[in-house]
């Protein structure tokens, strides 16, 4: 490999994380000069470098900005409904006391997809506040599966927007992507929720805060479990049903003209928009909630969206510049010489800018662009989708004190930092090499 590309991509690399880490520049601005400093030392030409980073931007938002921007407002509608509430009601009615954590560790699975992870969290955080109370065993034995579902869904299944930016960084498929993150997800979410949990909760006692007062817990009607779950499955069925149909093994079943509409359909800009107007209606309109306030949910939503939305369009000039210079190249014969995974190696960088900054999302997008380049024409769709589980699990590891989650968790369950590490933080690294170690299992059997 030449020692100038090496060069670019280490101080590449280096650069962005001293500008996130030390001098506290938000990682948007850093991603961007980390890429022009990648490609002044590889001697890109200056306009090159303007037109690189202009194609990577643009390439990468034309699928991104609409995506995660659907997607932010399917979820604050759902959010906005009691949606979260209905299906963990409806799971621990099922269940009873005895199935609460495996009933907490699935509606996090379910509710994280349209909903953000920290949101998701505090909506639910009053039910296993209640079910303390009631059971007087330790608040672990339930926070954690519910952690553990929100947390693996929120990285490994889209339309949450980590696995939608990394997949589109790839050019994956987004429904071999929900397919594989469903599988991968419930033996990952198994071992790091509800076996995680009763193991951790023998060994801290964690008790719920005292209540407040009654008033705080205002009783509206919540809406049906089986809407709520229609409404979150509209868009993966969709999507995952236009993958099927565009795949070898349904080719000629078919006709042209209804598998022609059903890539209108099942894309994920129509699935998502139809989402978006089903959840408006039956869960809005229906229920008699005004236009005005319906605008205001949604608009609010795309604050968040905005910002992930910027990072991915860096992220996917990081990658561009890595391509165009070269370097991407040199990487990936170096590693097809030394005979390392594409996969390991996603894993580990995802895992290392993860342990160093603190971000998952910062970490997913920073890894896809590092690994995109040695992605080759014989990549299969298979293939880009488990890499992009594989990043997501690196990117999951090891939460600590520089992890906003970290902080969060420790305040709502009411822990000390050492708590919160054997718990909280062992729980993130269970997620992250199980889900790991699955993809890989699984690679060797397709």
């Amino acid at each position: 490999m030449s020692s100038i590309l090496l060069i670019a991509i280490v101080s590449g690399i280096a650069l962005l994380l001293f500008l996130i880490l030390k001098l506290r520049i938000q990682a948007f601005v850093a991603l961007l000069i980390a890429s022009i400093a990648v490609g002044i030392i590889a001697g890109m030409p200056p306009l090159e470098i303007i037109d690189t980073m202009k194609d990577g931007m643009g390439n990468t938002l034309g699928f991104v900005a609409v995506v995660v921007g659907l997607g932010a407002m399917f979820g604050a509608i759902l959010e906005h409904s009691g949606g979260a509430e209905a299906v963990a009601t409806f799971l621990l009615g099922k269940t009873k006391n005895k199935g609460a954590s495996w009933a907490l560790m699935g509606t996090g699975f379910f509710v994280a997809i349209p909903v953000f992870f920290d949101v998701a969290f505090i909506i639910l955080v009053p039910l296993i506040y209640s079910l303390q109370r009631k059971s007087k065993k330790s608040l672990l034995l339930y926070g954690i599966p519910l952690l553990a579902g929100l947390a693996i869904t929120h990285a490994f299944i889209p339309p949450t927007p980590g696995p939608v930016a990394v997949a589109d960084i790839l050019k994956a498929d987004l429904g071999w992507v929900i397919l594989f993150g469903f599988i991968v997800g419930i033996p990952t979410a198994i071992v790091s929720g509800p076996l995680f949990g009763k193991y951790i909760a023998k060994r801290i006692y964690v008790a719920a805060p005292e209540e407040v007062s009654e008033a705080a817990s205002e009783t509206k009607k919540l809406p049906s479990v089986g809407t709520i779950l229609a409404i979150i499955g509209l868009p993966i069925v969709l999507i995952v049903c236009n993958t099927l149909l565009n795949s070898p093994w349904l080719e000629g079943v078919f006709s042209e003209a209804f598998v022609g509409w059903m890539k209108m359909i099942g894309h994920p800009f129509t699935a998502l928009i139809l989402a978006n107007l089903f959840a408006w209606y039956v869960l809005g309109i229906r229920k008699k909630v005004p236009k005005e306030t319906l605008l205001k949910i949604t608009t609010k939503s795309m604050a968040p969206a905005g910002i992930i939305i910027l990072l991915t369009g860096a992220g996917g000039v990081f990658k561009q510049m890595l391509i165009n210079t070269g370097a991407g190249d040199q990487l990936a014969d170096s590693f097809a010489e030394m005979g390392l995974s594409p996969l390991l190696f996603a894993f580990v960088v995802a895992a290392l800018v993860r342990i160093l900054q603190g971000s998952a999302t910062v970490a997913m997008i920073t890894a896809a662009g590092v690994t995109a380049p040695l992605l080759t024409l014989a990549t299969g769709e298979i293939e880009k989708a488990l890499l992009v589980i594989a990043i997501a699990a690196g990117a999951s590891i090891l939460s600590h004190v520089n992890d906003s989650g970290f902080w969060l968790v420790s305040k709502y369950l009411g822990l000390s930092e050492k708590q919160t590490f054997r718990s909280w933080t062992v729980m993130t690294t269970l997620l992250a090499l199980t889900g790991f170690t699955t993809v890989w299992l699984i690679s060797w059997w397709v």
